[in-house]
């Protein structure tokens, strides 16, 4: 099977996959909408050390001596309300800048977790917002099942009812409905465990190929490469290509004598470091490219990873061993046992996103993409001409849609999106007050460097 098929299985599977069976969503102490009460910690430690011990409130230390139950948490658990509030916050002033009181406030959030963001967002807006929240349509796309139990049960103890929230049982890729009218599209912390491929290229020709696993008669896992033959990392490579986004390559394959040089010395492998691809990103910009034409999109994730196994774009692959957290240095692990999670180019995505979307679907052929997939990466695709008629178009703005004017009656295109830090957006949209500790540190703003924002 392909890589992205195994990392799927290892994940998704729901007889054995890790979210199905292993992981636990930490969450903050107190009620449905309350949490830690940062201001009666005096500094950064003290608040670490609380955090700590609520981990072993949750249960992370097991008795078991293998890999076991894992609990992890997002910027959304660790400082509820507030957190949730400022994407609240985000959300409703572009609302009602644009579309109320003449649309809906449709919010689509991928995979929701324990339904904590979505129940600060409906709180918020039924306190602080009432005429936007009786126009709210809340929309769950969940992939796990028991997790949209979680989900329903918590967000109707909640008085939030089928009028205002649904949760739909389905992965994403899987969607089939189209949604018409604007709407907000919300993935917050579920990129990262998006399945990746696999691509290496050869020293001499930089030809790339596609990583596949099979396993031997003793149970291992045994990875191997072959010409590009998948649609999809054909697809993925040549938009790239189009793109002008380079591979990471080492030196020592950039250049034709560098190469030669290289493939010449003694056991030197005949093929370059691996490079995992976000292949499933690419379908998930599909979807919102078909099914919803009229979004805005709000995703948030990690755009660097410690401790991630040998690779470019690498994924972190562990485990929690009596409550200890293990690193691990290959992909190919026991399936279910193992989070399995990658880092994010954000610039990269922002320009594959908004090429995305402003292509007509199906432009291009399988057979054209992988004749383009199978040239080297060094091969430029640009010309002189290539901007042509956008020479002149605003850069900040998407391709006017059919159907979308001004007031004065003239068509316009969208605002691209742009990308922000983890503190960027917070000090617009949240109120930092409220995570501020007694020395003046706030870890909302401080913790989670390593987060961007794309919106």
């Amino acid at each position: 099977m392909l890589v992205r098929d195994f990392i799927e299985d290892a994940l998704y599977n729901p007889n054995y996959g890790y979210f199905s069976k292993q992981a636990t969503i930490f969450t903050a102490p107190g009620e449905e909408n309350e949490g830690f009460d940062f201001g009666s910690f005096k500094d950064s430690a003290h608040f670490e050390s609380a955090v700590a011990n609520r981990y072993v409130e949750c249960g992370s230390v097991t008795e078991t001596e293998g890999p076991g139950r894992q609990i992890w948490h997002t910027p959304t658990e660790l400082f509820k309300p507030w957190y949730g509030q400022a994407i609240a916050q985000c959300l409703v002033s572009e609302y009602l800048l644009k579309y109320f009181p003449y649309e809906d406030f449709k919010i689509y959030e991928l995979g929701a977790g324990n339904g904590t963001l979505a129940l600060n967002i409906l709180d918020y807006l039924r306190v602080h917002f009432p005429e936007v929240y009786d126009r709210t349509l809340y929309t769950i796309i969940e992939i796990s099942a028991p997790l949209a139990r979680v989900q329903r049960e918590r967000l109707r103890r909640a008085g939030h009812t089928r009028r205002t929230v649904n949760i739909d049982h389905r992965s994403i890729f899987a969607w089939t409905k189209t949604e018409h009218a604007p709407c907000y599209v919300l993935a917050a912390e579920v990129v990262d465990n998006f399945a990746h491929d696999v691509v290496r290229y050869d020293v001499r020709t930089l030809e790339p190929f596609q990583g596949e696993v099979a396993i031997d008669g003793d149970g291992e896992f045994i990875p191997y490469y072959t010409r590009i033959a998948d649609p999809l990392i054909a697809s993925f490579l040549s938009l790239r290509r189009r793109l002008s986004h380079s591979p990471a390559l080492p030196w020592y394959l950039r250049t034709l004598a560098l190469r030669r040089i290289y493939a010449s010395l003694p056991f030197a492998p005949n093929l370059s470091p691996p490079e995992y691809i976000p292949t499933r990103i690419l379908s998930f910009l599909r979807v919102l490219q078909a099914s919803f034409p009229l979004h805005r999109l709000l995703l948030t994730d990690f755009s660097s990873l410690p401790d991630a196994i040998p690779g470019v774009n690498a994924p972190v692959v562990q485990t929690s061993v009596r409550g200890t957290m293990v690193p691990c240095q290959t992909l190919f692990v026991q399936q279910g046992y193992f989070d399995i999670l990658f880092p994010t180019s954000f610039e990269p995505l922002r320009k594959m996103y908004e090429y995305v979307l402003e292509q007509p679907a199906a432009v291009e052929t399988y057979r054209d993409s992988v004749a383009h997939a199978r040239v080297s990466p060094l091969t430029s695709s640009s010309s002189p001409l290539s901007l042509g008629a956008q020479f002149f178009s605003p850069s900040n703005r998407r391709s006017p849609l059919d159907g979308i004017t001004s007031s004065s009656g003239l068509s316009v295109g969208e605002r691209k999106s742009s990308v922000y830090t983890h503190a960027e957006f917070l000090e617009t949209y949240a109120d930092l007050r409220r995570t501020r500790l007694r020395n003046g540190e706030n870890p909302m703003v401080g913790f989670y460097q390593n987060v961007r924002v794309l919106f």
